[in-house]
């Protein structure tokens, strides 16, 4: 055996072959985290079930969002008919355009291939029009601006969709789950599985779980009525719940929630809801194009002025400066 064989890598023909569009920009750990797996079955199973092309739109290196490059095969108007070709999305998706991928993507999914979507992959096959009537997920953290710019669209917090001939994940190491899902559906669990093993993966997750750590995990507070407030502000942005109504809601005096959040929390609930809400703002102005104004009313804010002033006493810079820095 070869040492190209022996690591995984097809010496022949492989029975599937598998493309990745990298965009610059493109995260690198979801684009690992999505060929690796390929490789590794191959090993495994000591046959070659997989290989993998890897293309930008004009065939020169790709430039990672971590500054790495990666050489690819080629330009995307000189790949090969493909069964499955996964799009490694840009870093800012918001301001990502190219009519020349839209129209290859659209002409792949026209002649039966499998489209598939790492991180912020789904905005791509979105704007070429390939996730109308189809389910899909992306990066908790640009679902709120996906959300506003596709309302047509099926887009959940899963960890990874799988709808017909789509597939898309929520990127980091949910790109290892979906592609154990694909192992399994093509060959069978126990492969998979083994897979899974020789990444230390003690389970492979199902598609449905969350993305983001449970709230105990992410605030380290373990208070149940405390992460009961939390979970009611994480709900409520756009129309905020005043103090005595979050308070009673978990069973608390208003008194009794603030002493909560000084002890566990070292703030106050007003300024760590505000907080929450200066957030979501923040990562609307840079993932979509709505009116200041528009971001405001969704983030809980009835006056640009007061939206303004504390967007700006929490960032050091007012709405529309981080709208044109973005």
């Amino acid at each position: 055996m070869n040492d190209s064989r022996k690591y995984g890598i097809p010496s022949e023909p492989a029975e599937r072959e598998v493309g990745f569009l990298l965009v610059s920009s493109f995260s690198m750990l979801p684009f690992i985290a999505a060929i690796e797996p390929l490789r590794v079955a191959n090993r495994l199973s000591g046959r070659s079930l997989y290989s993998w092309r890897l293309f930008t739109v004009d065939g020169e290196p790709a430039i990672a969002n971590n500054g790495m490059a990666q050489v690819v095969d080629g330009a995307i108007d000189r790949a090969p008919r493909l069964p499955i070709v996964i799009v490694c999305g840009p870093y800012e998706p918001s301001l990502y355009q190219d009519e020349k991928v839209f129209g290859w993507l659209r002409f792949l999914a026209r002649n039966g291939t499998q489209l598939g979507a790492v991180d912020t992959g789904s905005y791509v096959l979105a704007r070429a029009g390939l996730l109308n009537g189809y389910r899909c997920t992306i990066h908790w953290e640009n679902l709120p601006g996906f959300a506003q710019e596709f309302p047509d669209i099926e887009v959940s917090s899963a960890l990874f969709e799988i709808d017909r001939d789509r597939m898309t994940c929520a990127g980091g190491t949910a790109a290892l789950d979906m592609m154990l899902h694909l192992i399994a559906e093509h060959h069978d669990h126990r492969l998979a599985t083994a897979v899974a093993e020789a990444f230390i993966q003690d389970i492979i997750r199902h598609p449905d779980e969350p993305q983001r750590m449970n709230l105990r995990s992410r605030t380290g507070v373990s208070h149940p009525k405390l992460l009961g407030c939390i979970t009611l502000m994480e709900a409520n942005l756009e129309q905020p719940l005043l103090h005595n109504e979050l308070a009673s809601a978990v069973g608390l005096s208003k008194r009794q929630m603030e002493r909560l959040f000084s002890r566990y929390l070292d703030t106050t609930p007003s300024r760590y809801y505000m907080d929450l809400r200066l957030k979501m703002a923040r990562r609307l102005l840079e993932q979509t194009s709505l009116p200041i104004l528009e971001v405001a009313l969704a983030c809980g804010f009835s006056s640009p002025g007061h939206f303004s002033h504390r967007y700006r006493a929490l960032f050091g810079v007012s709405p529309r400066q981080e709208r044109s820095t973005g």
